[in-house]
């Protein structure tokens, strides 16, 4: 049977992302090449830096164990290439409060990775983040499509580079689990998905690991729920708080959830156990272990914590498929992590000159479980072939597509510990046949973050 999965994975991962809508397409040149190994640091310079000897930047981002070692290659390179020291500052989930406090005390990062396009904006309202240099811009124009651009623009100022992209409607899977269950087809629709855990479970494997006690995977499985189930309409409606979270929309959509939340047996840990469970712990916990659980939902990011926690092999004991379909069609939320410059300088300006170009995209690329929307990326650079399929189809799509919902709202909704979204879906996980209640707790959350 895992021979008959593995067949099929590269038609799966290419639908997983097929309609994913990102302005702009790259050329097809490399992608039947070998994938990269994770070792190249690219070799091949395409853009001029200046020389910063003695001059030290620290640069700020979300990431932590993988992902930021990941990132310490892209670094490393500008340091080779400078002669500056640069310095990584993990801002862990509260950038906004973290960033917030450098910055009122004179002291912020030189440039920062900001995980939300509305802390941009409040950033910009502020004027915390400054407009881009001319020779970053050069290197945006020149490599990323006008979708990515725009996402990184204010009231008619550029003020940030997507080098980071991500597809969060993903759902992998344990192969050996599907073959145990004796499951041929990863599931298209909602009710073949639950129909699905229900299978594995009464086979003894956990169907569904969840990273509970980080609230933001959470946000993603309503936001890729509401979108398939009520429309992208609906969708734009109430990210932008047009419409009330006490919607009927919000709560078919939080029912629809309930179907899955609401069967502690069919959740690793039951939801104690997921809300005790980070979002790394959730993918190890479907890889590795003694009981390990058969799908994890996440982005293409995930395979970064494959391959650098578990034994897995991508495309042989790890597998993707698209977030089953709701409504009409399956979903596709897309998000990313926009590069700010926060204290101004050429040293500053050369940073996201850096990160704006292709030498600096491949790098990244090449250690693994990333995309990126740089579209001067050549495909070979990727590690493996199922990034690599998807990062493809990313670039191929056209441009309808929406963002992440919580990352669109204000901070204090949609991207803090203990707030908003993050604590009412986590309040939700533990007692999801309250739907009207945590409609009310959103909403009157919400109607303060919006008007502040």
């Amino acid at each position: 049977m895992r021979t008959t999965l593995r067949t099929r994975r590269a038609a799966i991962a290419l639908a997983a992302v097929g309609a994913l809508a990102l302005s702009g397409c790259g050329d097809d040149g490399g992608s039947e090449d070998k994938p990269g190994d994770g070792k190249d640091t690219g070799a091949a310079q395409t853009v001029e830096l200046p020389k910063l000897d003695g001059q030290t930047l620290e640069v700020s981002g979300v990431w932590s164990g993988p992902e930021e070692k990941n990132f310490r290659k892209v670094l490393e390179e500008f340091e080779k290439r400078t002669g500056a020291t640069v310095n990584y500052l993990s801002t862990g989930d509260n950038t906004a409060t973290v960033l917030g406090t450098r910055i009122e005390g004179g002291k912020p990062p030189n440039v920062s990775f900001l995980p939300q396009v509305g802390v941009l904006h409040q950033f910009a309202e502020r004027g915390w983040v400054k407009p881009l240099g001319k020779e970053a811009q050069a290197q945006l124009d020149k490599n990323f499509s006008k979708g990515w651009k725009d996402l990184g623009a204010y009231e008619g100022k550029q003020y940030g580079v997507y080098a980071k992209a991500a597809n969060k409607s993903l759902i992998w899977y344990n192969t050996e689990g599907f073959e145990a269950a004796g499951i041929t087809e990863p599931p298209a629709d909602w009710k073949s998905f639950i129909e699905t855990a229900q299978t594995l479970s009464d086979a003894g494997w956990p169907a569904v690991s969840i990273g509970g006690q980080d609230g933001w995977t959470l946000t993603d499985w309503f936001e890729n729920i509401y979108l398939s189930q009520a429309g992208p309409e609906k969708y734009d409606q109430l990210a932008k708080h047009e419409i009330k979270w006490t919607d009927p929309s919000v709560k078919e959509a939080l029912t629809t959830l309930a179907e899955l939340w609401g069967k502690d047996d069919l959740i690793q840990g039951g939801a104690d156990g997921a809300l005790r469970t980070e979002f790394p712990k959730s993918v190890t916990n479907t890889f590795s272990g003694d009981s390990p659980a058969a799908m994890v939902f996440e982005g293409d990011f995930v395979a970064a914590n494959i391959n650098a926690d578990t034994d897995a092999k991508l495309g042989e004991d790890a597998d993707v498929f698209k977030f089953p379909a709701v409504g009409d069609e399956s979903p596709v939320v897309s998000a990313g992590d926009v590069a700010t410059v926060l204290k101004d300088g050429e040293a500053s300006q050369a940073m996201i000159t850096w990160l704006a170009s292709k030498d600096a995209a491949e790098i990244w690329v090449n250690q693994g479980g990333i995309l990126s929307p740089n579209k001067s990326v050549d495909m070979a650079k990727y590690k493996d072939k199922i990034t690599r399929e998807i990062a493809q189809a990313l670039l191929d799509a056209g441009d309808d597509f929406r963002f992440d919902m919580s990352d669109q709202a204000p901070a204090a909704f949609g991207g803090t510990k203990g707030q908003g979204m993050w604590k009412g879906l986590q309040d939700f996980l533990k007692n999801p046949g309250d739907v009207e209640g945590l409609q009310q707790q959103l909403e009157s959350a919400a109607a303060k973050a919006y008007k502040g």
